[in-house]
């Protein structure tokens, strides 16, 4: 299956629909295309900018987000990856409505249990350096946006107790994380397989992670917390400039062109010979 070159494209995941929908709304000119295996993405353009933007729902889980991450990075070949949606909170500074960027992204089932207990293998992938740049610079102009930059916990779970063993095990072993959440590791995994991609997951706090989740969620904390993420995502993606080469990027002059000691013929058409004589420097 051979796409059209539609470079320099981003591609854009989410879990949830209303997710999906936030980032939606920022994008226009889509048109939806599916690959043979049956994912279906919307490659629309992203206003003010030289992007395109491959939207994909790929459903919730660390395992699915990497599978299906792999697969749209060998369809689509994009310049940089991004995970955007909701999260909860493990910091009682991080709170609800806040967009958490992650620094680094841990993988938090890793170990290996033995007599003594849960020894921890910790996993942790970095995020994107130039996308991380390109958010802290985002948000200094985003006055009701609250962001920190910060690690974020991967794991398969909704965690809806602060007392439970899960949460105790993640505050005790990675207890620099901001926000858990459930596919961000698998998507990062995926873009650093596929030749150190750059990539970035953006959560917006939807609640705390203990018992009040329900309520919270039910006040429509994830709505509001998908639309602060896919706005900090819109606003890094206007200070992230496609790589030089990118078609949508400043083009190189056409025709030929006089370089100082030589004429460059790239790009041009002639039918006959060319002659050239090297001129005497002075």
């Amino acid at each position: 299956m051979t796409m059209p070159d539609i470079q320099p494209t981003v591609l854009v995941l989410t879990a949830l629909p209303l997710e999906y929908a936030a980032i939606r709304a920022h994008v226009g000119e889509r048109e939806e295309r599916v690959h043979r295996d049956g994912t279906r993405v919307e490659i629309g353009r992203l206003p003010d900018t030289s992007w395109h933007v491959a939207l994909a729902e790929l459903g919730m889980g660390a395992e699915r987000a990497g599978v299906l991450t792999t697969q749209l990075i060998d369809w689509l070949r994009p310049e940089a990856v991004l995970f955007v949606g909701v999260a909860g909170s493990l910091k009682d500074d991080i709170e609800i409505g806040d967009v958490v960027v992650g620094t680094q992204v841990y993988e938090i089932h890793g170990g290996k249990q033995t007599p003594e207990g849960f020894l921890v293998r910790p996993k942790a992938l970095p995020g994107s350096h130039a996308l991380e740049q390109a958010a802290r610079s985002a948000v200094r102009d985003m006055p009701g946006v609250r962001a920190h930059f910060v690690p974020i916990a991967t794991g398969d779970v909704v965690l809806a107790d602060a007392e439970s063993e899960i949460t105790r095990f993640v505050r005790r072993n990675y207890n620099d994380a901001g926000a858990i959440e459930m596919e961000g590791s698998g998507a990062l995994q995926a873009a650093h397989l596929s030749g150190q991609l750059n990539a970035l997951v953006i959560r917006g706090i939807s609640d705390r992670a203990d018992a009040k989740k329900h309520t919270a969620d039910a006040s429509g904390s994830q709505q509001r917390a998908a639309e602060q993420a896919a706005a900090v995502t819109v606003a890094v993606l206007h200070k992230h400039r496609p790589r030089e080469g990118s078609s949508d990027s400043e083009e190189e002059p056409q025709g030929a062109t006089y370089g100082g000691d030589h004429i460059d013929f790239r790009g041009s058409t002639f039918h006959g010979p060319v002659t050239g004589k090297a001129a005497e420097r002075r």
